[in-house]
Order: C-alpha cells, then sequence, then structure tokens
C-alpha cells in the first residue's frame, strides 16, 4: 500500500520524503503515522518538527483519533451531510465535493518530535483523507531538527 522514496532538493540539504499511497475507495481515511514516525527513525531526528503535506486538491490531512474506526466512518458520513457529492456545483470535471472537503481538511500537518517519536496524543494519528478516489497519492515529509 506505501512505497517511500527520499527526494534531495538541488542546491540544498533538504530531504523530503514522498509516500505513495494507493487508496482503494472514492472516500476513506488512510492512517500514514507509522510510516511517517519510521521517516523520523531513518533520518535519525530526535528533536524538532514533521512538516506532513499532501500536494493534491481533492485529498486533505488531519490527525484524529485512531484507536476506534467508527471516528473515521463517522467523520467521513458527516462530511456528506455538509459537502454532499451531488449539488448545484459548476466544475465542469464533476469533482467539486471533492475540492470542497480537501479544503475543509487542509493540505498539511505540523506535528513536534522529541527523543525521536512524534508528540500525539494517546488516541490521535495522521490521516491521509481520500475524497476522489481511488487513486495514487503522495504525503510528502520534511523534517526540521532544532
Amino acid at each position: 500500500m506505501f512505497s517511500k522514496f527520499v527526494v534531495v532538493l538541488e542546491g540544498d540539504d533538504t530531504m523530503i520524503t514522498q509516500l505513495e499511497i494507493a487508496t482503494k475507495s472514492a472516500a476513506e481515511l488512510v492512517d500514514v503515522t507509522a510510516e511517517v514516525q519510521r521517516t523520523v527513525r531513518e533520518q535519525g531526528m530526535q528533536s524538532g518538527v514533521c512538516h506532513v503535506f499532501v500536494p493534491h486538491t481533492t485529498a486533505g490531512l488531519t490527525l484524529n483519533e485512531n484507536w476506534d474506526p467508527d471516528v473515521r466512518a463517522d467523520i467521513l458520513m458527516e462530511l456528506d451531510k455538509i459537502v454532499p457529492w451531488r449539488d448545484n456545483y459548476r466544475h465542469a470535471e464533476g469533482n467539486s465535493a471533492a475540492h470542497i472537503k480537501a479544503s475543509l481538511m487542509g493540505a498539511s500537518q505540523t506535528i513536534l518530535v522529541e527523543d525521536g517519536r512524534l508528540v500525539l496524543g494517546t488516541w490521535q494519528g495522521i490521516y491521509l483523507a481520500e475524497f476522489d478516489g481511488p487513486r495514487r497519492r503522495r504525503v510528502l515529509v520534511k523534517l526540521v531538527g532544532d
């Protein structure tokens, strides 16, 4: 489900890790926490911030509960009520609802890193929010140390 690539930007010491994720549904929340944590461990970061970014207009990122899968189902259900798939949208491609939901989620999250671990709440996880799948998505991870 996940592929990982490390990209070093030319002329810079900046490393960006690219996770590739194959989503399976039209709408789903994919837990990427373990892959982001693995990136922190592999790069040897002990303290700093981890920026996670999704470069897509019909997908987003969110932090939420990762214990009870019903929470993910409830989030998707309520988003469908707030932004129904069919409405009087003008966008000719027919996926305006996906664009709106992605905007509501946001395209990035910043997580603190301490002692080589993401600083997350007890039940918190990082989710790729797919709204126009199934597709291959990219999640970019950039670590900035103290």
